[in-house]
């Protein structure tokens, strides 16, 4: 099964879920190659080569400098038939969602999203989605996008050289030009790279009261999650959504403030070390699968947590 895993890069570095989702193909079978795509990107072939693939493919191309997705596909496109992969998976996140759709429609191929695994199953490859669904493709080449803060990078061991592939970009693909980039404004990590993340929920009353879910997110230095209630009443941004419609995230310690814990909920952060619920509803589900349950108002105890841990931390 030659598989091509698409390593994503941002600000020099390639980004943690791509090199997650290499480590965890690179343990379904040998003949697995990455790929890098972008402007300065040929020093980063060593970094990936340390996470299992036998090769690093290089497209490193002032063409591909901009985070746009049709010089990519062009690219792609050319390297999946030449080089006879059967199968291309990424990490997602907004510029491969816009890749992988490109790529399927361009090789006419089936892309299956959202999954939170993959599989070998009696010779087959099996996807997995959020609440026990299995999915798999009629033909090749199989392409997926995998839910983002699935997996962890694990470097192998082993190593490979990066080699430079040729970089041709179709007359048409050029036409789209980037002016302008924002970056989001944030003090603290991201909840898919966070070791420590403080979730709220319904149970904080009101968006005011995400002040005290965020000041313990900065005691702990950690970073702030939401429920989809919350973010669908306005309350917190969606890119800070954790659950099935949301984001998968396996911090070492997640701390739930206010959550009851729906399933939806539990599918994006079971993979936590070690999970705290506070609740004032001593049956909410969430303390069914949280390693330490607090019943209590979240008003009350999470000010006198933040309290101790920056006690603990000045002294």
């Amino acid at each position: 099964m030659p598989t091509l895993v698409y390593v994503e890069d941002h600000e020099g570095e390639p980004v943690k879920g791509s090199l997650g989702v290499l480590s965890k193909v690179a343990r379904l079978g040998d003949d697995v190659a990455a790929v890098l795509c972008g402007s300065g990107v040929e020093a980063l072939g060593e970094q990936v080569g340390k996470q299992g693939a036998k090769r690093v493919l290089v497209a490193d191309d002032p063409a591909l400098e901009a985070p746009l997705s049709q010089p990519r596909v062009d690219v792609l496109a050319k390297l999946v038939e030449s080089e006879g992969f059967d199968t291309v998976v990424f990490g997602a996140s907004v510029l491969t969602a816009d890749i992988a759709a490109g790529l399927a429609a361009r090789l006419d191929a089936g892309l299956n999203w959202d999954l939170v695994d993959l599989v070998q199953e009696g010779g087959k490859l099996v996807g997995k989605r959020p609440v026990l669904l299995d999915v798999g493709w009629r033909t090749e080449p199989r392409l997926a996008l995998i839910r983002s803060g699935t997996f962890e990078p694990a470097e192998s061991g082993g190593s490979a050289e990066a080699t430079k592939i040729p970089v041709e970009i179709e007359d048409w693909s050029q036409h789209a030009k980037m002016l302008e980039r924002a970056h989001e404004e944030s003090e603290g990590p991201s909840i898919e790279d966070a070791e420590v993340i403080v979730a709220g929920g319904r149970g904080l009353g009101k968006p005011e009261n995400f002040a005290l879910v965020e000041d313990l997110a900065k005691a702990l230095g950690g970073a702030v999650a939401a429920t989809r209630a919350v973010v669908d009443a306005g309350w917190y941004p969606y890119a800070s959504q954790v659950g099935q419609t949301g984001k998968t995230v396996a911090p070492k310690l997640y701390i739930a403030c206010g959550i009851s814990g729906a399933i939806q909920h539990k599918v994006g952060m079971q993979g936590s070390g070690t999970i705290v619920a506070i609740n004032k509803d001593p049956n909410a589900p969430i303390f069914e699968y949280s390693d330490l349950g607090v019943v209590g108002d979240v008003h009350e105890i999470v000010p006198k947590l933040t309290e101790l841990v920056k006690q603990k931390r000045s002294g």
